[in-house]
């Protein structure tokens, strides 16, 4: 009886961190603003063409809370905004495993789940064979959907620093990270935020930030870290040496690792490639700006 005891007191010992994990939060009370009452189901699964767990057909944003252990915690936030071409999430590669590495260094990380366009039974192999064959479609199905994302990223960052006190963060210490398509959300936010929605820090990794070429830096723009590799297959490394350049060009601090090599959605995959890293400079930069001190 005692060594069943015992083993079920491990057993909750080891499933508490990861319950915690799990704190989902809806972003919104009801329907998105700028949504209808859509029907079909969000869906997560295995993409064999991308190799890594998707989540597609999110019509309510939500925030799922990666929480640090309260002896590493600091007064940091992060939203991390996954990639997918705005038809899927890479939710771990690009989502999870970034906010286990940030909780792991006292950050409390908010993995948001924002809208995308709706799409069929496999939303990877949707993308890439619209992206390959049949670019100006892939535009008029993503280009309703862009909007709705950045200001699913807006409304996270004002969620977090609102509700600040509830995670025992500082709402002047709330960043957000985001991903290729993520990466559109992360910069969208860095350029077009109000007072209640200043993130303290944005990075954008291989972001495509060329939709948003048109908008000024903001007068009191946040640091911007920024990577990506140069031979990004989908070509997108130019937009984050231009974004990188518009914003010292505005005279505000900023921070770019171009890699040689490493393609176009590295995120914590491990390649045995300098990219493999990138999180390290990530969390150097973080510290430096002081966002890692407690």
């Amino acid at each position: 009886m005692k060594s069943f005891l015992l083993r079920i007191i491990c057993l909750l010992v080891f499933l508490a961190p990861l319950a915690a994990a799990q704190d989902v939060i809806p972003l919104y009370p009801g329907t998105a603003p700028g949504s209808t009452e859509d029907s079909y189901p969000e869906k997560e699964y295995f993409s064999k063409a991308w190799n890594t767990e998707v989540v597609t057909n999110v019509t309510k944003p939500t925030l799922t809370v990666f929480k640090p252990a309260p002896e590493l915690k600091n007064d940091t936030a992060a939203v991390i905004c996954p990639g997918g071409g705005f038809m899927a999430l890479s939710i771990n590669s690009e989502g999870n495993d970034v906010a286990k590495f940030l909780a792991a260094k006292g950050v409390t990380a908010f993995v948001l789940k924002y809208r995308l366009a709706h799409t069929g039974e496999d939303a990877t192999r949707e993308f890439m064979t619209l992206y390959a064959s049949d670019r100006q479609k892939f535009r008029e199905t993503v280009d309703k959907v862009i909007p709705l994302t950045i200001a699913d990223g807006l409304a996270a960052v004002t969620y977090v620093r609102q509700h600040a006190s509830n995670w025992g963060v500082s709402p002047d210490r709330v960043g957000i990270i985001g991903f290729s398509a993520g990466g559109t959300v992360s910069a969208g936010v860095a350029f077009r935020y109000a007072a209640d929605a200043r993130p303290a820090f944005a990075a954008v990794i291989y972001g495509a930030a060329g939709r948003l070429k048109d908008f000024a830096v903001p007068p009191d723009a946040p640091p911007l870290f920024v990577a990506a590799a140069t031979d990004d297959q989908l070509g997108l490394a130019p937009e984050s040496i231009a974004l990188y350049e518009k914003w010292t060009s505005a005279h505000k601090p900023a921070e770019l690792h171009m890699y040689a090599k490493g393609g176009h959605g590295f995120g914590m995959r491990k390649q045995n490639l300098p990219t493999d890293h990138w999180i390290d400079r990530f969390s150097d930069w973080l510290e430096l700006q002081g966002f890692l001190k407690k």
